[in-house]
């Protein structure tokens, strides 16, 4: 069985493409059982975020065709890739590397929260459990041991910093949040940071249990055009299927804001809104990608994610050799059951002896071949490596 993924993210595709692909939580949560019950599937793993949705999966079928089906959309333009570059690929993604905003602290998260969910669905693989645990790992090396921004990446960063250069600064402007989600309280104290007065839309409020940034005020979510009046800009990030801002209800306040961002995907605000007098959209892309890391960073990173690919490559070669290992085990076990040496020290009850021949029957079969078929440097190169690892193992 290989390794492979299929995907779709910035690079390959635009966002109207992308957003057809998003996924809720609860979505992957239901797609992931139809996915591992199609033909050549063995375990899968969904990651889906603002700027990606790929599949990772291991079988012997096509990752594209099976992404499409259960995605429904037979003509997402898929990037595929298998084995060592599959891996590799989700290292760098976890890492940030392949972030529009470079060195996005957010994906971490989602990637563990991807193979949680494939965890508690029952998809997930000792291999696919294994990668995705060790690429998290790389992730939080690369964030706590290089700067590959000076600033806290991500979304909602390059948003309100777009802002301030759009109005000239954000000081005593007026800003809504529609979301309290991850993304909308990061919004929000960001603006509320850089001087803005914030009002955070919410469907429900529940005492001491809805979190919203401190200093920020909040609003009925069914109210929120009367929450835009006056307004000068406001930050979509909600998890809706649907438009949270459409251009007919805009085109009705007498004062919509001047600069509408749309940090969801699927898109919370029409784009034809775009196409009101004095107001301008902007979506993710249109952020654009950002982060210009030094070549001694990104080289640093590189060099962390190759230390952590390592380790799951070597975790991988032993998983692959263990029915090698097993037989090997049976076939000491069966030379030692007709060994009359054995039969007789097994009638004497002389364990020390019955131990002792059995290592040196197991130590003859694994040298008696290899000598004969490896250099004198290779022998002593692997019985240096057999008594690190017996060293390694008393400790």
């Amino acid at each position: 069985m290989k390794l492979q993924m299929a995907g779709v993210d910035f690079h390959t595709a635009p966002l109207a493409a992308r957003e057809g692909a998003a996924l809720t939580a609860g979505q992957a949560e239901r797609l992931l059982p139809h996915i591992r019950q199609a033909e050549g599937v063995a375990g899968c793993v969904l990651l889906s975020t603002c700027n990606r949705t790929e599949l990772y999966l291991r079988g012997d079928c096509d990752p594209a065709a099976v992404l499409r089906d259960a995605l429904c959309l037979p003509g997402l333009p898929v990037r595929t890739r298998e084995g060592e570059a599959a891996a590799r690929h989700l290292f760098a993604v976890a890492a940030g590397l392949e972030s529009q905003i470079l060195g996005d602290g957010q994906i971490i998260t989602q990637a563990g929260n991807a193979i949680a969910l494939a965890r508690r669905q029952h998809t997930a693989d000792s291999v696919l459990d294994s990668l995705f645990r060790r690429a998290v790992t790389a992730g939080k090396r690369v964030k706590t041991e290089t700067v590959l921004t000076a600033v806290p990446a991500s979304a909602a960063w390059q948003a309100v910093h777009l802002a301030r250069e759009r109005f000239d600064g954000l000081q005593n402007r007026r800003a809504v949040v529609i979301g309290n989600g991850e993304m909308g309280r990061l919004a929000a104290a960001l603006l509320r940071d850089a001087g803005c007065a914030v009002t955070v839309t919410l469907r429900s409020y529940r005492h001491g249990e809805t979190v919203v940034p401190a200093g920020c005020a909040t609003h009925p979510y069914d109210g929120r055009y009367a929450a835009l009046e006056g307004a000068d800009l406001a930050v979509s990030a909600t998890a809706s299927p649907h438009c949270t801002l459409t251009a007919r209800a805009l085109s009705a306040l007498r004062e919509p804001p001047r600069l509408l961002i749309d940090l969801a995907v699927p898109r919370d605000i029409e784009p034809e809104a775009g196409n009101l007098p004095g107001v301008e959209v902007i979506d993710l892309d249109g952020l654009g990608s950002t982060g210009d890391a030094s070549p001694e960073e990104r080289r640093r990173a590189q060099q962390i994610l190759d230390e952590e690919f390592e380790k799951f490559r070597q975790w991988d070669a032993y998983r692959a050799a263990l029915p090698e290992i097993a037989a090997l085990k049976e076939e000491v076990l069966g030379r030692l059951r007709h060994d009359h040496a054995y039969e007789g020290l097994c009638s004497a009850g002389d364990t020390e002896g019955m131990a002792r021949l059995a290592v040196c029957k197991t130590v003859g079969l694994l040298l008696g071949g290899m000598k004969e078929n490896i250099s004198p440097g290779q022998l002593q190169a692997c019985l240096e490596r057999v008594r690190r690892g017996s060293n390694h193992g008393k400790r």
